[in-house]
């Protein structure tokens, strides 16, 4: 004869309960009268006044996604620039059941060959899922264009496209090469466009078709056939679109829970209106740095969740230790924006981590010179020394000529405008700084330490507090896969307790804190 199972109604015991995600929860009505759960295989002949079934991490998000993508969990480790999201990162991503994005943006077109070569060396092309970064680059378009080439001769699937506020042919030609018609006559795609937007304006380019001028303008370059830009007229751009809130590096600040419904109504909105057969997906990244916020972004109803600052301090990411040490320090509020390199004299921003550093309100001095004076002869003496001094730590005409040497290399006709217009030439030498200071933090260098620039937002300080005192608190323990498997766990529990609290269960605060473990 089975004994009956105990029945949780209150503390540690009811906690234990609804996080044993993998086991049915038997809603039951306890001996004290309240509303209590017992979970396992049966409720043990109680009255059952609920039930629900076993919820496991790899159903949160759109089950679309795993299946179009071949991959286990919805998520994503997102490109972070510079190669900080390594090879390794990605591999190790791809190992985990995740998704992981090659950051290729700020690498010569030579150094991402490199790394998409290492890539296929372990993942194959079209093994276990993953990308690589293309980045929105208009002072750069030829590489830009160079890069998207790249992907399509070494048989890159997946792109994350991010920065864009246009799109512009290089995204285009990767988005439409070897479209085709299945004898079904279903458009069958062979790349996949994953858009990281912050507008409705740019979501709604990646979300309809590609313009014809740009889909005709790469079959009169001979880049696609007739074929494949017809087809492209069918399709949107990009089938995944990620929602990028208040993220690291390059964002809008925007906070999710305010910016995700709109764009999922519009991505409702355009797929009724093309009459899509297929389904597009909408994710969101930024500020998912504890179970919490990843359980309500899926709650949101995102497809799939994508992580950012909260890798960069994993142990396979291409941040120096130095560099790792400074994120497992950092608070919610240790970040600011700064310029950035890349979009420098447009006035776009990226948001650091300000604890440690002083690269944040160094940039903005050098953003603010370059707005107010015309040349570098025109600042103020006191200013250049200063400049001189703490940034460049050289003479000007020596930063200069050392820049110049950069870009004769990488696209000479910059230095031959700069020679024209000092403006240009002061934009140079500035991002110089900006350029660099990235890259020292990538080093480790430690004559550079308070100029490190470390793209981070609110979520790793976020991680920080969830993990202190765990064994994740340790920045030799942050892995990829355990920074993804802890989260995800902790997102089923957290759901799940929210699911038992909506049914009547008096659920106690301590259900909705997942603690973080070490995974075998």
């Amino acid at each position: 004869m089975s004994s009956t199972p105990a029945v949780a109604t209150r503390g540690a015991e009811l906690i234990a309960a609804l996080h044993a995600v993998r086991e049915p929860l038997w809603i039951v009505r306890g001996p004290d009268d309240r509303r209590g759960a017992v979970s396992g295989p049966s409720a043990g002949g109680l009255p059952v006044l609920a039930s629900l079934p076993p919820l496991f991490p790899e159903w949160l998000g759109d089950r679309s996604f795993q299946e179009r993508h071949a991959t286990r969990f919805p998520y994503i480790i997102g490109a972070m620039a510079n190669g900080i999201t390594t090879p390794r990162l990605v591999i190790a991503a791809a190992e985990s059941g995740a998704i992981g994005f090659f950051g290729a943006a700020g690498l010569s077109a030579e150094r991402v060959e490199a790394g998409i070569d290492e890539i296929i060396a372990a993942l194959g092309v079209d093994g276990a899922p993953w990308g690589a970064n293309l980045i929105h680059s208009p002072n750069e378009p030829r590489l830009e264009a160079e890069v998207a080439a790249l992907y399509l001769r070494k048989g890159v699937r997946r792109v994350s496209a991010s920065a864009y506020m246009a799109l512009t042919p290089a995204i285009v030609h990767f988005s439409a090469a070897g479209l085709r018609r299945a004898p079904d006559g279903r458009v069958v795609r062979q790349t996949h466009v994953f858009a990281k937007i912050s507008r409705p304006e740019v979501a709604r380019r990646f979300l309809e078709p590609a313009p014809a001028e740009l889909l005709d303008g790469l079959v009169r370059a001979g880049k696609l056939t007739a074929e494949e830009a017809a087809l492209a007229r069918r399709v949107p751009v990009a089938e995944d679109i990620t929602v990028e809130a208040d993220s690291g590096g390059h964002t809008d600040n925007q906070p999710l829970v305010a910016l995700f419904p709109v764009i999922a109504g519009l991505r409702d909105q355009i797929c009724a209106a093309q009459g899509y057969t297929r389904a597009v997906r909408v994710g969101a990244a930024g500020g998912l740095g504890a179970p919490a916020s990843v359980a309500a972004a899926f709650a949101l109803g995102a497809a799939y969740v994508l992580t950012g600052s909260v890798n960069q301090a994993c142990v396979e990411s291409g941040l120096s230790p130095a560099g790792r040490a400074l994120l497992c320090a950092a608070g919610p509020a240790d970040v600011m924006m700064a310029p950035a390199a890349d979009m420098f004299e447009l006035g776009v921003e990226v948001q650091v981590l300000s604890r440690g550093t002083m690269f944040g309100v160094r940039a903005r001095r050098l953003y603010e010179l370059y707005r107010r004076y015309p040349a570098w002869s025109d600042i103020p003496a006191e200013d250049q020394a200063r400049v001189e001094r703490e940034q460049l730590r050289a003479p000007f005409a020596e930063a200069w000529q050392s820049t110049a040497r950069f870009w004769q290399q990488r696209d000479p006709a910059q230095v031959e405008r700069a020679l024209r217009e000092p403006r240009h030439q002061l934009a140079l030498v500035f991002r110089s700084y900006l350029g660099l200071a990235s890259r020292w933090a990538i080093d480790g260098n430690p004559d550079r330490l308070t100029d490190y620039q470390i793209w981070c937002g609110p979520a790793m300080g976020a991680f920080n507090a969830w993990v202190k005192g765990s064994p994740l608190e340790a920045a030799s323990a942050r892995t990829a896969r355990q920074v993804a498997w802890n989260l995800l766990e902790g997102a089923a529990a957290l759901t799940r307790s929210q699911q038992a609290r909506s049914y009547g269960v008096a659920v106690p605060p301590g259900a909705f804190h997942f603690h973080p473990r070490l995974f075998p």
